[in-house]
């Protein structure tokens, strides 16, 4: 008993000098790591000096503080960045929804400004800009320097006012000149709702916004009352939004309780996971969920959230890849930083930036060329009538069987509805 009594006090003793050791070598790098920052602070100090002595023109203090913070968060990653208290002005006024501008979401991929996509509907769409395209120059100016906060600023402006544009297309290997006129942004979350085949419901999702998971809760009640039986969820060419917006257009769903989307990051602060708060989702409905290389940042976390559980079946192209948390810090004299500070991970641990969404069925897109089939039936004295007065039938919102990926997405939702059918039976 009393040599079991010494060996326990031995090893006991080992453990305290191996914590006491680890203590100090952590001690000590971290001393390493502040004299290290010191003297390259000091470093800064003097450089700053010798600018202010020696340079050919006098530079304010402050011109040379804010050139410094902005070249130092551009140095972290595209989406770090120093705002001075004019951008962070706008920035907040951009939370409005509505600007002057193209039309266009926009990062910086490969040290290059590439569209994340273009916004249905805007000056961007309809002159052809695609997911993926390198801008290259911004009225002939070349934007291998530029900062995103730059282009941007360079792309907004007046509504009415031209922009040029050079766009690298790396899938063509084309360069492509495009003159857009600016008009003034409005963003609609949900584009389109309806049935289109045999109970089979269309929602097309473009952003999520602070009304998004209100308007889509009313979308999926009316479109129940419609006779819905399975939906399918286009998430393409949607590039985020708010995080939470995302999330509750998740949970819709997914059981109640179960992981959406979790965050990483340096501090346990950063570390942050939500959860499914719905108290009756629709856990049965078979469910499709459309993306492509124009889906970022909250698409991505529904569509890789669903992916995980199995709800859904993701079909489409693989989405952008935007996946970290980007976190505002006003400083004290209006100025701001917009600091990366973590990263989306799916439920089952899955990146997303920088990896994006591989669908579980890859569809390129493109379109099917449909034949017109001549009608058997006379015209009816009315319709006669309607085309002599220049009167047209409304047209259908979409001409979705000349969607290829669409179609696939209905095609695969009625083999499930005829699988569940087979096994009730």
């Amino acid at each position: 008993m009393r040599k079991k009594l010494i060996i326990i006090l031995i090893l006991g003793f080992i453990l305290a000098a191996v914590l006491a050791i680890s203590s100090i070598a952590i001690s000590g790098m971290e001393k390493k790591k502040k004299d290290d920052l010191y003297r390259q602070v000091g470093l800064f100090s003097d450089t700053l000096a010798i600018i202010e002595t020696d340079y050919v023109d006098e530079v304010k203090p402050r011109d040379l503080i804010y050139g410094a913070l902005k070249g130092m968060l551009s140095s972290l990653d595209p989406h770090s960045q120093f705002m001075d208290p004019e951008t962070y002005n706008e920035l907040k006024v951009d939370t409005e929804g509505k600007f002057g501008g193209l039309g266009i979401e926009i990062t910086v991929k490969d040290g290059l400004l590439t569209v994340i996509t273009p916004i249905e509907d805007t000056p961007a769409w309809k002159a052809g800009v695609k997911a993926q395209d390198r801008i290259v120059k911004i009225n002939n100016e070349l934007t291998r320097d530029m900062t995103l906060t730059d282009a941007v600023k360079r792309l907004r402006g007046k509504p009415g006012e031209p922009v040029n544009i050079t766009i690298l297309r790396e899938s063509e290997k084309k360069l492509l000149e495009f003159k857009i006129v600016r008009a003034e942004i409005k963003i609609k979350d949900i584009k389109e709702a309806r049935i289109i085949e045999d109970g089979v419901a269309y929602i097309r999702l473009v952003e999520f916004r602070e009304n998004t998971s209100r308007d889509f809760a009313l979308t999926l009640e009316k479109l129940q009352k419609d006779g819905m039986n399975a939906l399918i969820l286009d998430l393409r060419n949607n590039p985020g939004g708010l995080l939470e917006s995302a999330v509750k257009v998740t949970e819709k769903f997914i059981p109640r309780g179960k992981s959406i989307v979790y965050t990483k990051g340096r501090k346990t602060s950063q570390n942050l996971e939500f959860s499914s708060r719905e108290s009756r989702p629709m856990t049965d409905i078979p469910l499709a969920v459309l993306i492509n290389e124009g889906s970022a940042s909250g698409s991505e976390i529904v569509a890789g959230c669903l992916q995980d559980y199995k709800r859904a079946i993701i079909l489409g192209t693989k989405s952008f890849g935007k996946g970290s948390v980007q976190t505002i810090m006003p400083l004290y004299d209006g100025s701001a930083l917009r600091l990366t500070t973590s990263k989306y991970f799916t439920p089952l641990g899955k990146e997303i930036h920088g990896k994006g969404v591989v669908p579980d069925i890859i569809v390129e897109e493109g379109k099917i060329e449909l034949i017109p089939q001549e009608s058997e039936e006379p015209e009816k004295a009315a319709e006669i009538f309607e085309k002599i007065e220049g009167k047209e039938k409304p047209q259908e919102s979409q001409d979705y069987k000349s969607d290829n990926q669409l179609m696939r997405a209905v095609d695969v939702l009625k083999a499930i509805k005829i699988y569940q059918n087979n096994k009730k039976e």
